[in-house]
């Protein structure tokens, strides 16, 4: 900044890291607006070898193990696709600051003089916490659709009231959504769903209409009612609210899960002619629904296989005071199994607010050391073949039946699994025999 400035230039930093520093949070990113070019800027930072946005005025400089983006002061001509300008000029910081999204991401900060520079009102609506557009609502999320996702991400994370005029421009362009990128719409929708407030998120998604366009499966959970002795809170679409209501700064795989847990429900909801209602393998039809959604929003194929998988089992725990030793080991040794613990705790307190599940495989989990949970495998194929078992499916089964007998405690030594591998060998070989023929003669 002192180069920057002491070459002749204006130089402030701009934008999230000035807000974040007036609310005391810390930030990731420094970003730097100059009136200095981008050839300027080049000239006095030899080690900026390329340009990152040369169109926008934008130049990379790394500075030890940081890098600054270094901006110049620009104003925005025409939108070529309601994301990007068609063309930039540079211009003075008033400019600058007047084409931003909101007021509390358009202030500069100077930190030679230690000077606030605010051109819209910013620091004000930070105080009154309040995110308000900046100039005309209308025209701002006209030039970029995806402000109408920030609004609500910042709102959401940052616990601030969307002024009125800023809501209702962003409520009559929800529908226009659909014209970001389906990659920006899911960074978007990750940081509000792993922020601060995701239950404040998705009821600014939902309020808004963009939850509707986005995610119509979640939407589609209002109004589907539940059996009032196991769901007192209300609906699916209140319960899933209630579970992210619970979560600040979740993992990602947490808080997808807990947003689609239950969204096979709308599908599978069935009432008897008593009345009562069922959800018949909701859990089922709501994994192959949560791999279209997460898939459809390009998710990496780590986060839907870990999301899929929780959903699939969340209503597997029920049982679990009931589970012989090797299913309770096999649920307890699941890869996801604490993101799951998790997830279960959540979906309890929505509901009826039975801990002792939670309890009882919590302790499970402390009881057993991990050398008993998932000990190594006693046999293995080679092992099998050895004793005159021939390649095939009832290879795999028998190698499940002992790794059953072992995880159940039945046996615990080489020698035990091969006595049981060599007395199972030979009972599948007598029930391959083929079977007698009674109406011939002996």
């Amino acid at each position: 900044m002192k180069r920057l400035q002491e070459a002749g230039n204006i130089a402030y930093f701009a934008g999230g890291c000035v807000r974040d520093r007036l609310l005391g949070h810390e930030s990731h990113d420094i970003d730097i607006a100059t009136t200095a070019t981008p050839e300027e800027v080049q000239r006095l930072f030899p080690q900026a070898t390329g340009l990152h946005g040369k169109a926008f005025g934008v130049v990379r400089v790394p500075s030890g193990d940081y890098s600054f983006e270094v901006a110049t002061f620009r104003r925005d001509i025409g939108t070529r696709d309601a994301r990007h300008p068609d063309r930039v000029v540079f211009a003075h910081p008033a400019e600058d600051a007047y084409r931003r999204d909101f007021t509390i991401n358009a202030l500069f900060y100077d930190p030679v003089s230690e000077r606030l520079i605010d051109y819209v009102g910013g620091q004000l609506d930070l105080v009154e916490r309040k995110l308000r557009a900046v100039g005309n609502p209308s025209q701002r999320f006209s030039e970029d659709k995806l402000r109408l996702l920030r609004a609500v991400r910042f709102a959401a994370n940052l616990g601030f009231a969307i002024e009125t005029e800023t809501w209702l421009a962003l409520q009559a362009q929800a529908v226009t959504v659909s014209l970001v990128s389906i990659e920006r719409i899911r960074d978007e929708l990750d940081r509000i769903w792993s922020g601060a407030a995701p239950a404040q998120g998705l009821d600014l998604l939902d309020r808004s209409g963009l939850l509707a366009q986005i995610l119509p499966e979640v939407s589609a959970l209002h109004g589907v009612e539940q059996p009032k002795e196991f769901h007192p809170e209300g609906d699916v679409f209140v319960h899933t609210r209630l579970l992210l209501d619970q979560l600040h700064h979740a993992p990602l795989p947490l808080a997808w899960s807990a947003l689609l847990h239950d969204v096979g429900k709308p599908i599978t909801r069935k009432a008897d002619p008593s009345g009562r209602i069922r959800f018949f393998e909701h859990e089922v039809v709501g994994a192959r629904m949560a791999d279209r959604i997460l898939s459809r929003l390009r998710q990496p194929n780590s986060l839907i296989e870990a999301v899929v998988a929780m959903v699939a089992n969340h209503m597997a725990f029920k049982d679990a005071r009931e589970m012989r030793p090797a299913t309770l080991k096999r649920l307890l040794a699941r890869a996801t199994f604490p993101l799951e613990l998790e997830l279960h705790r959540i979906d309890c307190l929505a509901c009826h607010g039975d801990l002792s599940i939670y309890e009882f495989l919590h302790s499970k989990l402390e009881e057993l050391p991990p050398s008993d949970i998932s000990p190594p495998r006693l046999l293995t194929g080679h092992d099998l073949i050895a004793l005159g078992l021939g390649p095939g499916p009832r290879l795999g089964s028998l190698l499940e039946a002992i790794r059953e007998s072992q995880l159940n405690g039945q046996i615990r030594t080489r020698e035990q699994a091969l006595e049981l591998a060599e007395r199972l060998i030979a009972s599948s070989h007598e029930d391959s025999r083929p079977p007698i023929d009674s109406t011939k003669p002996l």
